[in-house]
């Protein structure tokens, strides 16, 4: 039998160590798996995926644990494995190449490239027997080895256009900007009317959400809707918004009994989830309910925030006060089965209160699913009291006492795999979601857990303040920050500084948006490249501007160079945030979709940015009943007295009585002493 020398045992990430003991030959990248390439002349096989990916533990079970599989691809390849966490730049730019290829993309990613890492074919999950016209994965192996070593010229030109590709793609949906920007044509009423008008007909009108299964959050969708609705006070923005947090909440995409949500629904109803929990989708989660709470005061906001928050505590939170990356969808080797239940085992577990919860979670004896049941909720709670004679309070009651009861049964079960590792830009989604629960439910707790996550981070993860790594585990902080780790953790600091008036989290922001402009920039357009100047592992600097299931940074720092420019008055960076805005405005205008994040920046400006300053001796509670409102464009700042460092601070003493600033562009109104009269005052800007 052929010696294997499996490289993976010393990895941190437990996708990478879920490989450790394949027959395959796997290295992580890195010079030794590429220099091997390029002195055997063979072509680097990269297989990516993550910890959570249930297609990803399919094919390795069924094609990398196979000692025949495995003899194919170490005779013919050198073999590499990438967590797409740890490293999405990768990712990003062999994503791209399989996208141009097949009109699809997915994990595992599986990508053959050149020694010198151009790709040049690549798919996604290939089945060990050709089915459903898609090959198995050992023709493939067959074939490329064959196209390799005899079609070689045909390989070289494909992977140079494949190249040529992905930099063209850099510029997709950008246009240069010439001379000034006319303010008033790019933030118009109307084109934020046509961006709502784009995302209502992509909407679903009866289940929630946006487009066809399957179903994602989308939440930066929703965030505009909200923002939307707030300016100009449209009801059929604020319907589709919550109707889509309703389903989601409601469906089985939300985890009734242990709190958060999964990644997406594979249905149009939110029944049937992909699920594996992701931490980044429960941040982007809790900061949405947050806006649609303080606008609605629904309850079911509030408790799903509060149950999802107290998930993420119980189960993705280390003692060091970092957040862990995600769950694995699958338990013992099947998909879901941590999460659902048979009919019995309620019955067992409830007795006398079972009959009333089944009919609520629906709960039936053939199962809603593959024979089985997910707990979801066909009649909201007011609705279904009514019809079965019971008081919403007592009903309440007995929910709460069943879902005790059946959580308590769930974890005797075979847990989901956690991903322990520890991200930079996850964990400051993460906190800038406890900021917005606090300042939506005053709850002390919130905040402590966002100061002492960010001393985490700046503990773990930095080198010398400013310059970060992207993934920590054990003691062990490794590969350099990208954009998003950057830009979500400036927007954090602002986030926290907003909460607790302190104003070193202000000058972190600033010192880092410094070093992002340093190290980031594409001087020629105002956008950043994903990866800093000095990483050269790459062979493209890609620019990332969708929103996706995660930000875009570029949309994010377009955001802090805004808000960061008008609280230290640089005019500079509030002029780029706005050219960046301007180069893709038709893009954002035509894909709302696509570009939440974008069109929500483009709205703030619409209706103008308030500059809110709080200064005196009762600044703190001040400031407490200020953010338990809805007020979202706005730059916040507040200090018990002057402070000359800062324009909005600036000449603004204490006194007796709080007083509160409503400014533009640094003039401000009269000081008002409550925050009704703030917000009487906002209404009539």
């Amino acid at each position: 039998m052929a010696q294997h020398t499996n490289k993976l045992a010393q990895e941190t990430s437990p996708y990478l160590l879920q490989h450790a003991h394949n027959p395959v030959n796997w290295f992580p990248w890195g010079d030794e798996a590429i220099n091997k390439a390029k002195a055997e002349d063979k072509p680097l096989l990269v297989s990516i995926g993550y910890a959570a990916c249930h297609w990803c533990h399919v094919m390795e079970k069924e094609s990398f644990e196979d000692e025949e599989t495995a003899a194919i691809m170490n005779e013919h390849f050198v073999n590499i494995k990438i967590d797409r966490e740890e490293r999405p730049d990768l990712d990003h730019i062999y994503m791209d190449a399989v996208q141009a290829m097949t009109g699809s993309g997915g994990w595992p990613l599986n990508i053959f490239l050149t020694p010198d890492g151009r790709p040049f074919y690549g798919g996604t999950y290939f089945p060990p027997k050709a089915i459903y016209n898609r090959p198995s994965w050992k023709d493939v192996l067959v074939g490329v080895a064959g196209a390799w070593s005899e079609k070689r010229n045909e390989i070289d030109a494909q992977a140079t256009n494949l190249t040529g590709h992905i930099t063209q793609s850099n510029s997709f949906g950008q246009q240069a900007v010439e001379g000034d920007i006319d303010w008033a044509e790019l933030f118009s009423r109307e084109k934020a009317d046509t961006m709502f008008n784009n995302i209502m007909n992509t909407a679903d009108r009866q289940e929630g959400g946006f487009g066809n299964a399957p179903k994602f959050p989308q939440t930066f969708t929703i965030g505009y809707l909200l923002r939307y609705y707030h300016l100009t006070g449209n009801e059929q923005a604020l319907a589709q918004a919550c109707l889509s947090l309703d389903k989601m909440i409601q469906g089985g995409l939300y985890d009734h009994l242990g709190g958060g949500f999964a990644r997406y629904s594979t249905d149009r109803e939110w029944l049937v989830p992909h699920f594996e929990k992701m931490l980044y989708d429960n941040a982007l989660l809790v900061s949405v309910l947050c806006d649609a709470w303080q606008l609605t005061q629904k309850p079911l906001y509030r408790q799903a925030v509060e149950e999802t928050l107290a998930f993420v505590q119980r189960e993705m939170y280390s003692l060091e006060k970092g957040f862990y990356s995600a769950l694995d969808a699958d338990s013992e080797g099947v998909e879901g089965k941590f999460y659902v239940w048979s009919r019995a085992e309620v019955e067992e577990v409830l007795g006398s209160d079972a009959a009333l919860f089944c009919a609520f979670y629906d709960v039936t004896e053939e199962g809603n699913w593959e024979h089985t049941n997910i707990l979801n909720i066909r009649t909201p709670l007011q609705q279904f009291a009514a019809e079965n004679n019971i008081s919403e309070q007592r009903l309440q009651e007995m929910l709460q006492r069943c879902r005790e009861k059946l959580l308590e049964r769930r974890g005797g079960r075979v847990r989901p795999l956690l991903d322990d590792k520890v991200l930079l830009g996850w964990n400051a989604l993460m906190n800038s979601a406890y900021s917005k629960a606090y300042s939506a439910f005053g709850d002390p707790q919130y905040e402590q857990v966002a100061r002492e996550n960010m001393d985490f981070i700046w503990d773990r993860f930095s080198q010398n303040g400013l310059n970060f790594f992207h993934t920590y585990k054990k003691e062990i902080a490794r590969y350099p920050a990208f954009l998003d780790d950057y830009a979500y953790l400036i927007q954090a600091l602002i986030h926290l500084q907003e909460i607790t008036g302190n104003s070193d989290y202000l000058y972190k922001a600033k010192s880092l948006i410094e070093w992002v402009i340093e190290q980031f920039s594409e001087d020629d357009t105002g956008f950043f490249f994903y990866t800093n100047k000095a990483q050269e592992d790459v062979i493209v600097r890609k620019k990332e501007v969708y929103d996706g299931a995660i930000p875009s940074g570029n949309a994010i720092m377009a955001f802090n160079l805004q808000y960061v420019g008008v609280v230290f008055d640089i005019t500079v960076w509030k002029e780029r945030a706005i050219k960046m805005c301007a180069a893709l405005q038709q893009a954002v205008h035509r894909y709302p979709g696509s570009f939440g994040v974008w069109a929500t920046m483009i709205l703030s400006n619409v209706g103008g940015i308030a500059e809110i300053a709080i200064v005196g001796n009762e600044v703190e509670a001040v400031r407490r009943a200020l953010l338990r409102n809805f007020i979202p464009f706005r730059v916040l700042q507040s200090a018990p007295a002057a402070n000359n460092d800062f324009p909005l601070l600036t000449n603004k003493p204490a006194s007796p009585e709080t007083q509160i600033y409503l400014c533009k562009n640094y003039q401000c109104s009269a000081p008002v002493n409550n925050v009704s009269d703030l917000i009487r005052l906002l209404k009539n800007v």
